[in-house]
């Protein structure tokens, strides 16, 4: 009996850290609508291309060995606020791709629209911190800082732990190698 009280509080944690995990995800967004809107056209890219792992080769490119660990929806922390997108965690890299494509001015004047893209070598990361919001626990984020001292802030993950407990792996297996 204790077993089975032990499993079902188990999997209520895990629900409800799942749910918070969306509603985290979706407050930040602009609007309900919108960033619904987004999420399903982000889904219908993804079976357009054919997957995450071809969604990833295809924005990233994939060096000899690497192999594509985890993927997450998150937002990355910018001066102009939170960008929605992809968080890829491989054996050599960790990178980012938003949603959506973002305008830019050109140096000559033209608005051009990509994506934003953030791609950091594992072997360049100096740590990668937790944190939470005080008042408000269910708000995690994810401080990755490189060895030339940026930082990025990854925030609004559906499931924060599995993403930061794959990041710590990748990082771990790159900075203490196995030897054969």
């Amino acid at each position: 009996m204790n077993s089975m009280n032990y499993r079902m509080n188990n999997n209520r944690k895990k629900a409800d850290n799942f749910v918070d995990g969306v509603r985290e995800h979706v407050r930040l967004g602009l609007k309900f609508s919108e960033t619904v809107k987004g999420k399903l056209s982000l889904g219908a890219r993804i079976l357009q291309i054919g997957g995450v792992k071809r969604v990833f080769r295809q924005n990233f490119g994939v060096r000899e060995g690497e192999k594509l660990l985890k993927v997450s929806q998150c937002y990355l922390s910018t001066t102009a606020g939170p960008i929605a997108g992809l968080l890829f965690i491989s054996t050599q890299r960790v990178a980012f791709c938003s949603e959506r494509s973002i305008k830019f001015s050109s140096p000559n004047g033209e608005l051009v629209r990509i994506h934003y893209k953030v791609s950091i070598p594992l072997r360049k990361i100096k740590r990668a911190n937790q944190s939470e919001n005080v008042q408000k626990p269910s708000q995690k984020y994810m401080e990755i800082v490189t060895v030339d001292n940026f930082d990025f802030w990854f925030m609004g993950f559906l499931n924060y732990q599995k993403a930061f407990s794959y990041l710590r792996q990748a990082i771990s297996q790159v900075q203490n190698p196995v030897q054969k």
